[in-house]
Formats: C-alpha cells, structure tokens, sequence
C-alpha cells in the first residue's frame, strides 16, 4: 500500500491519487465490483452476463486484472464440462476497498462545491 504524503495531500487535495488507473476503467471496476459481490467466485459465462461484455473483451480486462494480482481464475468441473472461475484476490480486495474510500472523498467534495453559494459576477 502507498504511504500516504499528509503535506502533499494537504497541498493538492484534488490530486485523488489513490484512484488506481487498472480499476479506474469502467469495465474493470464493474468486474471487481461483481466479484467483490460474489466472493465465492464466477464463471466467465455469467461475468460476461453480469457485467454486459463481449468474451473478447471481458478476457482481456481479466488478464489486466490478473497481471495486477487482483483476480485469480481457477478451472473446475461444473456438470461434467471444465469451467474456469475468476475470483478476487485479497490484495485486490485491499485495492478496491482502498479505490471505494478515493472515490466516496470525490464524491464529498463535490457535493460540499454544489452547495456552496456561486460567487457574484460583474457585468
């Protein structure tokens, strides 16, 4: 984990270093989040339903995932036919849990901006 600067945190506090690029895509954080959701680990086939994917690009968000060590596959026998199931790591649950507190900081942020009243402007 990243030690965390508290002065360069105090002097850039939009900086948001903590929102990791690998899960900050889209697709990946919807992949992390389905398997952070079923911790007991998804076949591809249902991956690829719950996160709206084709098979070509769900593979290739899962090898990132995997290259990143915050998605392990298994291969298993499901009916009789091999199945392969992806599961999150528990370094890639520290790392999401960690990217989630970034995020809800962001969001705080600019929720506190809406109802901050707009300056005047001259005309």
């Amino acid at each position: 984990m990243k030690k965390v600067n508290r002065k360069a945190q105090a002097a850039s506090p939009f900086a948001y270093d903590g929102l990791n690029r690998v899960i900050h895509e889209r697709a990946r954080l919807g992949v992390l989040t389905c398997l952070v959701t079923h911790p007991g680990g998804l076949p591809f086939p249902e991956m690829k339903k719950l996160c709206a994917l084709t098979d070509g690009n769900l593979n290739r968000h899962l090898q990132v995932l995997q290259e990143a060590n915050l998605v392990s596959l298994a291969k298993g026998p499901d009916r009789r036919r091999p199945q392969t199931y992806y599961r999150i790591t528990a370094l890639g649950r520290r790392r999401y849990l960690d990217y989630l507190t970034v995020l809800e900081q962001v969001i705080l942020d600019g929720a506190a901006a809406t109802k901050a009243p707009l300056p005047e402007r001259s005309s």
